[in-house]
């Protein structure tokens, strides 16, 4: 009976404390040795089961909690640190995307939409995500190149985090002769099914036979077309106030086209200016008079030129400067 009275007292104490901690109270042993009449070693005992039943309880819902010890106020308390795994809405979106990319065979595609799931849905809904994206898996249609480029990816990345320079060998159009080239590698971006590598030519030989030979002006890469790559040893340096920055890039540049920064003035009388505001994030209405709006965008290079006359009628392009 005795054992019995000394378990019952022993779960109401952790609840009690449990309850405490979520509730976001501090735990002082000595004054819970106090109100529960034991002594300090069985609040550590209590405190350290919390502990691990938060562990457990974290790989399954994903929430990652823990006790600390706060040494200002000397006390333990709870902390929340992250949450381990997206919700069912968050990964069904990633997944849509994903296949919607068309960036990577299908192979590549299929093990990685299987390891999103199985390491980032809980268990009980990992089959209910699957069957929302079976179909739109199995039709899903790999990209012409059949490349795989990912752990090359990775290299390039490294190397722009280290600041070495690159040797490519590269085959650009169909029908164009493989070319090898010396760069300072800034950023890769994702954009229109491929990923592109934007770079600097170090080489003033070259740069000659380009439209834009200023440093201002990276040039780009298509990554699956990178036939050979070799990080070099060698190291570049760019001044922190003139370094590359791909955010502000990425909202300049169309269809992956690089070149000269531009102004591009023009009005637009289509159905949904939102979609222009979308695709052009530099874009600002000057003014709009019955439904025509005039448009004015920061834009890099001749990427532009294509987008607008995709649009037909809708789009009078006013000035360039």
């Amino acid at each position: 009976m005795a054992d019995r009275n000394e378990g019952t007292d022993k779960i109401e104490r952790v609840l009690g404390l449990y309850t405490k901690l979520m509730n976001g109270a501090l735990i002082y042993k000595s004054e819970e040795a106090v109100n529960y009449g034991v002594n300090e070693r069985s609040i550590q005992r209590d405190i350290d089961d919390i502990r691990n039943y938060l562990d457990v309880k974290g790989t399954e819902d994903g929430i990652i909690n823990s006790v600390v010890y706060d040494r200002i106020q000397k006390g333990y308390r709870l902390e929340q640190i992250y949450k381990l795994k997206f919700t069912n809405p968050e990964i069904l979106a990633i997944c849509k995307i994903l296949l919607d990319s068309r960036a990577f065979t299908k192979n590549e595609m299929k093990g990685m939409l299987d390891k999103l799931i199985e390491t980032c849905v809980p268990a009980t809904n990992q089959k209910l995500v699957s069957d929302l994206i079976k179909n739109e898996e199995f039709h899903y249609i790999e990209p012409q190149h059949k490349s795989v480029f990912i752990d090359k990816m990775w290299e390039i990345g490294k190397a722009i985090q280290e600041s070495r320079y690159i040797e490519i060998d590269y085959k650009g159009l169909q029908g164009s002769s493989t070319k090898t080239r010396k760069l300072k590698p800034v950023a890769i971006i994702f954009s229109e099914m491929y990923f592109y590598l934007t770079a600097f030519i170090d080489d003033k030989n070259v740069q000659k036979n380009f439209d834009v030979i200023n440093d201002s002006f990276p040039t780009i890469y298509r990554i699956d077309r990178i036939k050979n790559l070799t990080v070099l040893d060698e190291k570049y340096k760019i001044p922190y106030v003139n370094r590359f920055q791909e955010g502000e890039f990425r909202k300049r540049v169309q269809f992956m086209f690089g070149g000269k920064l531009q102004k591009v003035i023009f009005n637009y009388k289509g159905y949904s200016i939102e979609a222009v505001l979308d695709k052009l994030p530099t874009a600002k209405i000057e003014k709009e008079d019955n439904g025509v709006y005039t448009i004015s965008a920061e834009v890099f290079g001749k990427g532009i030129d294509m987008w607008l006359r995709s649009q037909g009628d809708a789009v009078e392009i006013i000035k360039r400067t």
